[in-house]
């Protein structure tokens, strides 16, 4: 019953915070974090042992770096290297050296060089939820972003190799010393090995289990493959995650690969969402108790430090200038590895007990604080793009019995097809590089917001016949349909939606003449 009783605050602690986190803008991320730090040991001491589900819910960044994985085709990361390689050593490298050389300033330079080397490390698990939430994955943030976090977890391996290293002693592995360098070999030799027998076996493996026709069973010889691995890793002190993202690569370009990326994506998400909670249970907050001053100018410098790091070195890697600032505050955090690295040092007695869970306890932190300063950089960038934003045109008075607001994909699509059928409109569309854009191109636009009312009449919406709602923003094509259904209820209203949610939602605003941008 007790552990029964500890899954139940777990799901109903999540459950209840992560709604009221995404519903006031906060992100999942952040509700997942809040519900941890609600039932752990410092606040509703509901769950104490932390450790192991910290522990167990790894296993949620274990299994979403193994679909990552599946995504990319020895081709593709090869096609990637300048994102990964250089852009990832160039980041590793200047984060690193700022932040040791800081470290000098008050321990040995070991502890200096574990510390910077594990502040360096950006959290995987945040950044990638954040893109995918958001849809930016394929955004130039993303490629950059993605590519910089898969350098990180490729570095894992050497940065854990070298911790041991840096002890001036050996490393107590399962109650035993063992030499640095043994540790550093080993872990070497069993990397290769996982990568030799994952290209030889694991096809045969699974093209054996196919045959059966169980469906289950190769749901469980997936979830084998990425645990077998993951616990092969962390039996050398290694990245897990790692681990399971070269068995990915591996299945890549395998007949199996959406198959398996099917039967994993459920387990992912689930303990991703655990593996936050356990994040916030494990904040060790008696530390934040008896030096609050410390720790809380540790975590502002740290983060901030990183963000301004990373504000200077955007430009190298190809993002755009309106995603710049998105993408310092992105990766500005602490990452779940950085815990991985501290452990190490602890382990390897090149940090002490004290330097550790203070270090540890910034680093998480950081990770909390990430969703908030999201949501001010959202703020703040929604503010600049609103006092850039230029005065609405004027529209011309004649009367057209079309309007189509928006002329992104699809509202060019349609209004080609209006023009080869003799129909004139008037276009709308609130990017005013768009309409620059399209206007060198012979188009009439009209640069404004489709959802004011006052616009819409000064386009002569009285007057016209039809509304084509284009706007690629469910809320806002909803807001402007709800608009025009209260004040021209005769209006005829044509929209695309992007999914059944939105088509449901129009239909409650009494529109019906409704297209699927995708079916």
């Amino acid at each position: 019953m007790e552990h029964l009783g500890v899954a139940v605050a777990i799901f109903a602690a999540a459950v209840v915070a992560v709604p009221v986190a995404v519903r006031l803008g906060l992100g999942a991320v952040l509700g997942y974090l809040v519900a941890g730090i609600a039932i752990g040991p410092w606040v509703g001491r509901i769950v104490t042992d932390v450790p192991t589900i910290l522990q167990f819910s790894e296993l949620g960044v274990v299994l979403m770096m193994f679909v990552i994985g599946l995504e990319l085709e020895p081709k593709r990361l090869w096609s990637l290297r300048r994102s990964i390689f250089a852009n990832g050593a160039i980041q590793m490298a200047v984060c690193t050296a700022a932040f040791g050389t800081a470290g000098l300033v008050f321990a040995s330079w070991p502890v200096a060089l574990v510390a910077g080397l594990g502040l360096a490390l950006s959290s995987t698990a945040i950044a990638m939820a954040t893109l995918e939430q958001r849809n930016l994955t394929a955004t130039p943030a993303g490629t950059a972003g993605f590519g910089i976090l898969l350098f990180q977890d490729i570095a894992a391996i050497p940065i854990i190799a070298l911790v041991p290293l840096l002890a001036t002693g050996g490393v107590e592995l399962n109650g035993a010393q063992e030499p640095g360098w043994f540790v550093a070999g080993r872990a070497i030799l069993v990397l290769a090995a996982v990568i030799l027998v994952g290209r030889v076996v694991m096809r045969h493996a699974f093209r054996l289990i196919a045959l059966t026709g169980l469906r289950e069973i190769f749901t469980a010889a997936a979830l084998l493959i990425v645990v077998g691995i993951a616990a092969l890793m962390e039996s050398l002190h290694l990245s897990m995650s790692l681990g399971a993202f070269i068995a990915g690569v591996l299945l890549a370009d395998s007949e199996y690969r959406h198959e398996l990326e099917a039967d994993i994506e459920p387990f992912k998400g689930l303990l991703l969402g655990l593996f936050f909670i356990a994040v916030g249970m494990s904040i060790d907050f008696g530390v934040l108790l008896r030096q609050p001053a410390i720790v809380l100018l540790l975590t502002a410098g740290f983060v901030a430090l990183k963000w301004a790091l990373l504000r200077v070195l955007v430009p190298a890697f190809s993002v755009t200038p309106g995603q710049r600032g998105f993408f310092a505050t992105l990766l500005g955090q602490g990452g779940e590895f950085a815990f991985v690295v501290f452990s190490a040092g602890l382990s390897a007695r090149v940090l002490d007990a004290d330097t550790a869970s203070l270090l540890t306890l910034v680093v998480a932190l950081s990770m909390i604080a990430t969703p908030l300063l999201l949501l001010v950089q959202d703020r703040l960038a929604r503010g600049a793009t609103d006092e850039a934003r230029p005065e609405a045109d004027v529209i011309d008075a004649e009367a057209n019995p079309v309007i189509l607001a928006g002329f992104g994909r699809v509202g060019q699509i349609v209004g080609r097809l209006l023009t080869a059928s003799g129909v004139s409109a008037t276009v709308l569309e609130h990017d005013p590089d768009q309409v620059e854009f399209l206007r060198q191109f012979g188009f009439k636009v009209f640069y404004g917001d489709a959802t004011r009312l006052d616009l819409l009449e000064n386009a002569g919406i009285a007057r016209a016949r039809v509304l084509v709602i284009a706007i690629d923003d469910p809320e806002a094509g909803l807001d402007l349909a709800r608009t025009v259904r209260e004040r021209y209820p005769a209006l005829k209203v044509v929209t695309r939606v992007r999914d059944m949610t939105q088509l449901y939602r129009m239909k409650d605003l009494g529109v019906t003449a409704i297209e699927r941008e995708t079916f």
